[in-house]
């Protein structure tokens, strides 16, 4: 292309039509990695630490439980020996009769 006789070239700041590809670099960057794998190395550790939490968390629990399971069976026990001692002062009622007249009072 020439104007008055000069020719003119694509400009370097202007873009083109046509584009070229950009070259890959290759450049690699090894540190990366070792940061990539502490990362996950310290990931790792902090899972580690919630799951010994958790699992502390869960034996207390088992315990607290247990516990509890252990003093319902006593009340269920002495539950158990207050009917009996009830039913032979009140023979003529029957287990039901007691355990709703014991229901109806409880409530007042």
């Amino acid at each position: 292309m020439c104007t008055n006789g000069v020719e003119r070239f694509p400009s370097p700041f202007h873009p083109s039509k046509r584009r070229q590809r950009s070259k890959k670099c290759k450049v690699q960057v090894t540190g990366l990695t070792c940061r990539r794998s502490g990362y996950e190395e310290m990931k790792g550790k902090d899972m580690e630490l919630k799951n010994l939490k958790l699992y502390l968390e869960n034996q207390s629990i088992v315990e607290e439980n247990e516990k509890l399971r252990k003093k319902a069976s006593l009340l269920h026990q002495e539950n158990q020996a207050l009917m009996s001692e009830f039913e032979k002062k009140f023979p003529r009622l029957g287990r039901l009769s007691i355990t709703l007249l014991l229901h109806n009072t409880s409530k007042m």
